[in-house]
């Protein structure tokens, strides 16, 4: 059985845990190229609680945030992978740019962003909070980007 569910199979999902008193803790991003700082980061974000919820930007939304070259990785793939590494329970689609309505379903117990982000500008921070949550962000040990992946490959390869 696949841990890829949609959001509203993951709602029946939380509403489970919320009844198991199980603490879950959610993240978001594109996740595209997937590289050794993502790994740190969702493996860091899955001691914050019992469950791990990362919800992937659609293809569509990746292009509007990122450019009309991205995702290098599609969906399907990126997804796949996502839903492999060890510390993730559970993956999920938004379609918009940011995951305001899938934090508005799932209203998870902790919001994970990475060190980059203001909390007072991480999307979904009231809801959390107002339901008695906390919002949470990581440092990045590794500064290692998808675009910086991208660049040192054209540079490499360049003629």
């Amino acid at each position: 059985m696949s841990n890829i569910k949609t959001l509203e199979e993951l709602v029946e999902i939380r509403n489970e845990l919320k009844k198991q008193n199980k603490k879950v803790v959610f993240t978001n991003g594109c996740f595209d190229l997937i590289h050794a700082g993502h790994i740190d980061y969702l493996t860091k974000a899955k001691t914050f609680g019992d469950i791990l919820i990362v919800a992937l930007n659609s293809d569509a939304s990746v292009k509007r945030i990122k450019g009309a070259k991205r995702p290098i990785v599609p969906f399907k793939e990126r997804s796949f992978v996502i839903a492999n590494i060890k510390a993730v329970d559970f993956v999920t689609q938004f379609e918009e740019d940011t995951p305001f309505e899938t934090i508005k379903r799932l209203i998870p117990d902790i919001l994970i962003k990475g060190a980059d982000w203001k909390i007072d500008d991480i999307v979904g921070k009231v809801i959390v909070e107002d339901a008695g949550g906390k919002v949470e962000t990581i440092e990045f040990v590794n500064f290692q980007s998808t675009t910086n992946i991208i660049n040192s490959i054209l540079e490499r390869f360049k003629e």
